[in-house]
């Protein structure tokens, strides 16, 4: 064929796919893909192991962390995997499930192609089923403006089950939960802002002492011997200033010529750092005096060792180099706000906190912050035995976070345990029999293929894929909302279990899916480059 002719002129090296063999080669991209993530979905998935090029090994099944993970060659397969990424980046959750519900579409698709249809007609049918499936969505939002605690425990205890094992996550999801209730202030209308949960983790003890601190955990301790390594009534002062001879931004000279000018030199330097440690210690006892209140200075900058002794005599608490972040959250957590200059100290600047204490853990110091009167910061602190089980935790939690604080801005559920896709595929398989023309083979593609959620599920779970699935359809015709049960592989109703769906994982899901997949169908033509000419002697 002249086309193939003509590339061929324009670069001998080319590879080039033609029509059916590019949609061949689209579709088992997909579908390789689809078979190394389909035993990971839901509670009952599998785990996968990493194994990086150095050796260290990574066990998870949260599907972002794989398609990161994995070296993936295929062009076509890397693109599947952005989408997920993309999922992750908008809602925290519904990777795995976007990448099986797309290489699903493309395998209901080919059966199509195979017989001699259009991709354009499939595409068409595809557009007309996802439109009707985000208004279908909206039918099925349930607990519209009455979310609860409960509601938002049950989100994030199916969000977190499928990450890690049963107890864990329920204790995780409770975590996640106050967490996010901590930081809402719902009389200020600001967007919750994750950021004001800090993560940190101690590698000692088991999973299960994970816990959350209403207050601060910070990496590092004081750095002076005789400072007090406990103290109760804290006031705390968040400083961002140096209290350390800082070096001129440009670069000056000081010329002497004998040993009394340099002599005077160290000496104003060291005025000037004196004059700011005695403005705060004259500050501590105008607060202190008189009460059993102790001091705990914050800096953001340095404190070099004379000013930490200084301060150290007083009995203050000081910590330097605190990471930029952590003042935020400092002034959310105490009360207070972080000061930029010694002078005009006033009581009104001070947070204050019940305890301030440290821990060492080997090497390591930490520094507690807690008892604070009414937190909007607090700090998840992540423990666990090894260095594994610290990183499943740690990204379960982020998704956590996340599963809550969609509930939360969504303000509505979608009931889980694959009931979703079973109503909706129901509804689709109805629909297609309006639709006019070709395009009704699309409809019903489309509505095949979301039946591969619950059958997975169900299949992970150990039961038998299709008997669940019929039972949970038999028990949908008789009109009940009602989900797979992964003990029993009968039908249950999500509710009643405590298994719930956020609203805009679906949407996004669904939105995404149909999107990628039409491009893949489409595509009639690869083309990769050929090989450099310097390459080929």
């Amino acid at each position: 064929p002249t086309s193939m002719s003509s590339l061929k002129l324009l670069n001998q090296e080319a590879e080039h796919a033609k029509r059916f063999i590019a949609l061949a080669m689209n579709i088992n991209a997909a579908k390789g893909l689809q078979e190394v993530l389909k035993t990971n979905l839901g509670p009952k998935g599998t785990l996968k192991m990493l194994v990086g090029g150095a050796g260290d090994v990574k066990l998870t099944k949260d599907g972002k962390t794989l398609l990161h993970e994995m070296q993936i060659q295929n062009p076509t397969a890397a693109l599947i995997a952005r989408t997920a990424t993309a999922q992750d980046d908008v809602c925290g959750d519904g990777t795995t499930s976007t990448v099986i519900f797309i290489g699903e579409l493309l395998k209901q698709a080919e059966r199509h192609l195979s017989e001699g249809v259009h991709p354009r007609v499939i595409c068409d049918g595809f557009d007309i089923a996802k439109k009707e499936a985000l208004q279908f969505l909206e039918q099925r939002k349930i607990k519209v403006g009455n979310i609860d605690r409960e509601s938002l425990n049950c989100v994030s205890r199916t969000a977190l089950r499928t990450k890690l094992h049963e107890e864990l996550a329920d204790h995780i999801g409770d975590v996640c939960v106050d967490a996010v209730l901590c930081i809402n202030d719902k009389e200020s209308e600001v967007p919750i802002d994750l950021y004001m949960v800090e993560i940190m983790h101690m590698q000692h003890k088991n999973d299960l002492s994970s816990r959350l601190v209403k207050g601060l955990v910070l990496d590092h301790g004081a750095r002076h011997p005789d400072m007090p390594k406990f103290v109760k009534n804290a006031h705390i002062l968040v400083l961002n200033v140096d209290l350390e001879f800082t070096r001129s931004e440009v670069s000056s000279n000081f010329f002497y010529s004998n040993a009394d000018q340099r002599e005077k030199l160290v000496e104003s330097e060291r005025k000037v750092v004196d004059e700011k440690v005695k403005k705060i210690i004259e500050f501590k006892r105008k607060v202190c005096d008189g009460n059993d209140n102790s001091f705990v200075l914050i800096n953001q900058k340095g404190i070099d060792p004379l000013s930490l002794d200084m301060l150290a005599k007083q009995g203050i608490l000081g910590l330097r180099r605190c990471k930029r972040r952590n003042m935020e959250r400092l002034a959310k957590a105490c009360g207070g706000e972080a000061v930029n200059s010694v002078d005009d100290l006033d009581a009104s600047y001070l947070g204050f906190a019940g305890r301030v204490y440290e821990e060492t853990l080997g090497e390591e110091k930490y520094t507690f912050v807690e008892e604070c009167k009414n937190p909007h910061s607090c700090t998840v602190l992540i423990k666990g035995p090894n260095k594994h089980t610290i990183e499943q935790i740690k990204d379960a939690v982020r998704d956590g976070l996340r599963a809550v604080k969609n509930t939360i801005e969504d303000d509505c559920l979608i009931p889980g345990a694959g009931s979703f896709e079973v109503a909706l595929s129901q509804f689709l398989k109805e629909h297609s029999k309006s639709v006019q023309g070709r395009a009704k083979l699309g409809v019903q593609a489309f509505a095949e293929a979301l039946l591969v959620i619950p059958k997975t599920l169900a299949s992970n779970a150990g039961q038998d894929a299709m008997d669940a699935l019929i039972n949970v359809q038999d028990a949908q015709m008789s009109g009940l909302v009602a989900g797979i049960d992964m003990g029993s592989g009968e039908a249950c109703s999500p509710e009643d279990i405590g298994v719930f769906d956020n609203y805009r994982v679906k949407k996004q899901t669904l939105q995404s899916a149909g999107i990628i997949a039409s491009q893949l169908i489409l595509v009639d033509e690869i083309m990769r480059a050929g090989v450099a000419a310097g390459k080929r002697g």
